[in-house]
């Protein structure tokens, strides 16, 4: 006797399309960068930023006054700018969207049927035959003219616009965060292991964000820690040169 298969077994012509739902899409991994580079970048900056400022001190001078104010100098001056710049950045970005979105909105008021010609031509750059296109902008249209037409012009969702006071406060304590470990690592060590101690605490905080970036972001590992490896050396290399050529040129 044959078996019937079972209600939820899968065979041809009637199993369900793999769709993937719990991958991330455009929307998703759009905001997903964005906070990732905010992060990302907040954090590197204050590790790279204060540990450059102290290591340069350190080298001129052993006495932990200076190396203190001038860390805690620059991680208050670096996360101000951090913050400001981030605010200024999506406060444009945002409101560069809405002056898009606003005149979207006017065209759809003023000019439907141009409106309706417009999407029916850019669904069928993307491949879909003049009648198929013509009838899945009218679908889209009747559905949400205006959803339809920010989406695929504009790539935008209304709903989703950044916030710059969210990204500014996120910038700021990140900058912070990173900025704490080297200056943490001057001032505890003796004297002598003062700076190899934050160079390698350095070093390692930017592998192990370079790694983190590049998991988050699914992207290659490698490349990623070396760029911030690399990149935060030369940083502190500069700095001690130029502190130890200072200090000793003053002294």
């Amino acid at each position: 006797m044959d078996h019937l298969p079972s209600p939820d077994s899968s065979s041809a012509g009637t199993s369900a399309p793999d769709v993937h739902l719990s991958e991330p899409h455009v929307g998703a991994i759009a905001s997903k960068l964005s906070w990732l580079r905010a992060g990302v970048l907040g954090a590197n900056d204050g590790i790279v930023s204060t540990a450059g400022i102290v290591v340069g001190v350190a080298a001129a001078t052993a006495q932990l006054g200076p190396i203190w104010t001038a860390g805690i100098a620059g991680l208050s001056a670096g996360a101000v700018s951090m913050a400001l710049g981030e605010y200024v950045s999506v406060s444009t970005q945002r409101d560069t969207e809405a002056a898009l979105l606003g005149k979207e909105r006017r065209e759809l008021e003023d000019q439907p049927e141009g409106e309706l010609a417009e999407l029916t031509v850019l669904h069928e750059g993307k491949g879909l035959s003049p009648d198929t296109a013509r009838k899945v902008a009218e679908e889209l249209t009747e559905h949400d003219a205006f959803a339809a037409h920010v989406d695929i012009e504009l790539g935008i969702d209304p709903k989703g616009l950044a916030n710059p006071w969210l990204a500014a406060f996120s910038s700021a304590i990140s900058f912070v965060t990173g900025a704490l470990l080297p200056l943490l690592a001057i001032l505890l060590p003796p004297i002598q292991p003062r700076i190899p101690v934050t160079v390698v605490s350095v070093l390692v905080a930017l592998a192990v964000t370079g790694f983190v970036s590049a998991r988050l972001g699914d992207a290659r590992v490698l490349p990623a820690l070396l760029r911030n490896v690399i990149g935060g050396g030369l940083a502190l290399a500069i700095t001690f040169a130029t502190g130890y050529l200072v200090g000793t040129a003053v002294s």
